[in-house]
């Protein structure tokens, strides 16, 4: 259904001029698709150059500033090939022009080659970066080697793209240019007072621009191509998220009206009384769920403010109005985390409760399915698994999806799909700033806990440089023997002689040798039961010290463990430091967050660290966080869904999201079939940006 007007744009990467196989293979690599057969035209479009090299500057061979780029016109004098049996020594090539003599120098240069390319007494522009050496000029493998008869092939301003290996920049500036020359004229979609206002030429041009720059001024953010763009990524975000905010509200939620019995013994067997935050959540909850429509609520809680809790109480409501409710986490390990969290209170309610993931198998998941489909079991904790075709629900009224942002919005499609309509409660631990909110889940409406349970304690947040590792290490020693537990959080899984960084294997070697038994090690890379069976170990106290990767980033519980270690603290992003360190202070004794880092510290690694021991409050580390690296990484694993953008940035562009949001909103309240003329240019929006998923929404809703 696809417009035919975008066919080119659509076609396969292979079908370049000179992208064969393997290179395709490089393309999928490095514009982040799943393979070959999704790399398209467009996405080379999308795929923004970072900055540019100026080859205008031509002051004459004399004159050529050292390690500067500069453009050279001159007579090749003589060829001066390396003696024989002497490999290591360059191949020259000497030109002059009125100032002076330049040295071309190859390494393992092609004689035969060399000597078609330069022949000597021929006029010819090179270009590269000079290089004196004792008082002589020198360009080692010139970017560009012309006749002087050819020199309008030579590029004075040339775009730089992020490249990945195997990828030449000469090869993928000819890839871009062929795709750019594939751009159709398309309708036009935006409102014409915007364009005229912001400044916007069309889309086609928009893409010629920002792939031909004329100065640094044409691949800055504000560039006028480059806002048009990020303006039309962010409305056809807006529009995708209206339009599943639409059909999810168009298929009627079933009314949860709650007695209180299930939540009354919930609540007397907790040891604590819910915040106000959390029973201000709750409140909003238990309102969108009594109505007609369906709920769509994002649950925003800092790390340990007790979102799980309010979920329960969700979960409640609905089992008392004889429903069933399902809470779908993005890992294995944090769905069995939430299982035995859940069941200790779900046994004081006496509820059935399941446990459903890809690991379970054979007998066992049948006769889970069977729970499931009678009704018999509640509630049913899992991953992906939960949705998958022979799951068949007896009256699934909630379902409650942890980190969402690990799976985005395609996934709430799924659900919808499937032809269940439950309310759908989203949670985050990881504070996400307000036009993130906005870019990722703007058909939902928002709810904070920004107070942690009563009883918590603050972390002492330090930061000590590597050369003292060996002190932490003995104050560890004595810690442990005290019966304390800590975390030891490494970046890395195993050794890598591309990276000075302490792994995790190596790491857990050495504390073992240190510090005697007692040590565990956990990693993304241990199958589903090795990862159980010592996190078991280390919540009953056989293990003490717990050597492990970013695996215990989200969701794990250990009340009684108070320190935490992050080696190469400089490397995590902020979000990730604080989720790490909100590992402790989950008990009632006071914990010390430990931030080892290599200096010596750039600009951003320094502030990283300072507002980490400045602060526990995470909206405002995810806001610093969003100024020091952007949205990109924010969320975790860019994936289909999540607001990775390609040409728009949340911070450079915030101006720009707030009126496609509202864009967005008018457009679907007047025309929500997309059936107008605008309507049916807006579709060709949305499936040049990949938003097919929203255009199939539409069409069978």
């Amino acid at each position: 259904m696809r417009p035919a007007i975008l066919d080119p744009l659509f076609a396969s990467v292979s079908s370049l001029p000179g992208v064969g196989p393997k290179v395709a293979e490089f393309l999928a690599k490095l514009l982040d698709r799943e393979g070959v057969d999704d790399t398209r035209v467009i996405d080379l479009l999308f795929h923004a150059p970072s900055s540019l090299i100026d080859r205008r500057e031509q002051p004459g061979i004399a004159r050529a500033p050292q390690g500067a780029i500069v453009t050279i016109t001159g007579r090749v004098d003589r060829h001066q090939p390396p003696p024989r049996g002497r490999g290591n020594v360059p191949y020259r090539v000497f030109l002059h022009d009125e100032t002076g003599e330049l040295a071309l120098t190859f390494f393992r240069g092609k004689a035969q080659w060399l000597e078609k390319q330069l022949p000597i007494g021929e006029t010819v522009t090179v270009s590269g970066k000079v290089d004196w050496f004792n008082g002589r000029p020198s360009m080692v493998h010139p970017d560009y080697m012309v006749r002087e008869s050819e020199g309008e092939n030579l590029p004075l301003i040339e775009p730089v793209y992020p490249l990945t290996a195997g990828l030449s920049p000469k090869f993928l500036r000819k890839a871009i240019e062929a795709a750019v020359a594939r751009m159709p004229e398309l309708p036009e979609w935006d409102d014409a007072a915007l364009i005229q206002k912001q400044g916007f030429d069309d889309i086609a041009e928009s893409f010629r621009a920002l792939h031909e720059p004329r100065d640094a001024a044409d691949i800055d953010p504000q560039a006028p191509a480059r806002r048009r763009l990020a303006y039309d990524e962010f409305l056809a975000g807006q529009l995708s998220l209206s339009l599943v905010r639409q059909r999810l509200r168009k298929v009627a939620g079933q009314s949860v009206i709650p007695t209180g019995k299930i939540s009354g013994k919930i609540l007397n067997s907790l040891p604590f009384s819910p915040t106000n935050s959390q029973t201000e959540a709750i409140a909003d909850i238990l309102k969108d769920m009594a109505g007609t429509e369906r709920m769509l609520r994002l649950l925003q809680g800092d790390v340990g403010a007790g979102k799980t809790l309010v979920a329960l109480m969700a979960i409640a409501a609905v089992i008392e109005s004889g429903g069933q409710a399902v809470l779908m986490a993005p890992t294995e390990i944090l769905a069995r985390q939430h299982h035995a969290t859940i069941s200790k209170f779900a046994a004081s309610a006496g509820l059935g409760i399941e446990v459903l993931t890809g690991r379970t198998k054979g007998r066992e998941r049948d006769a889970i399915l069977e729970r499931i489909a009678s009704g018999e079991a509640q509630i049913v904790i899992g991953t992906h698994a939960l949705f998958q075709d022979s799951v068949a629900y007896a009256n699934l009224m909630l379902a409650v999806v942890d980190e969402q942002h690990r799976f985005g919005v395609h996934q709430r499609l799924r659900l919808t799909a499937k032809g269940i309509s439950p309310h759908m409660l989203v949670m985050t631990a990881t504070p996400i700033p307000r036009t993130l909110v906005l870019a990722a889940f703007g058909d939902m409406d928002v709810s904070k806990l920004t107070e942690k349970p009563a009883g918590r304690k603050p972390i002492q947040t330090i930061t000590i440089p590597t050369e003292r590792t060996g002190d932490i290490v003995n104050r560890l020693k004595s810690a442990l023997a005290e019966g304390k537990k800590a975390y030891w959080i490494c970046p890395l899984v195993e050794e890598s002689e591309e990276s000075d960084l302490m792994s995790a294997e190596e790491r857990h070697e050495t504390l073992s040798k240190a510090l005697g038994p007692g040590i565990g090690l956990i990693h993304g890379r241990m199958s589903g039961p090795e990862k159980d069976a010592v996190m078991m170990a280390f919540k009953n106290g056989e293990i003490r010290l717990l050597v492990a990767t970013t695996v215990v980033e989200v969701g794990v519980d250990v009340p009684d463990a108070t320190i935490m270690v992050i080696e190469h603290a400089e490397r995590f992003g902020l979000a990730q430091l604080h989720q790490l360190r909100g590992r402790v202070g989950r008990g009632d004794e006071a914990s010390t967050c430990i931030l080892l880092y290599k200096g010596p510290l750039g600009e951003t690694g320094h502030a990283r660290l300072s507002i980490m021991r400045e602060t526990e409050d995470g909206f405002r580390i995810a806001e610093e966080d969003l100024k020091l690296r952007g949205e990109g990484e924010l969320l975790g694993t860019r994936q289909s869904g999540t607001p990775g953008f390609r040409i728009a940035s949340l911070e450079a562009h915030a101006d720009l999201l707030e009126i496609a949001r509202k864009d967005a909103a008018y457009l679907i309240e007047r025309d929500p079939d997309l059936t107008s003329e605008r309507g049916v240019a807006i579709r060709t929006l949305l499936y040049l940006f990949r938003r097919d998923e929203a255009i199939r929404f539409l069409r069978a809703g």
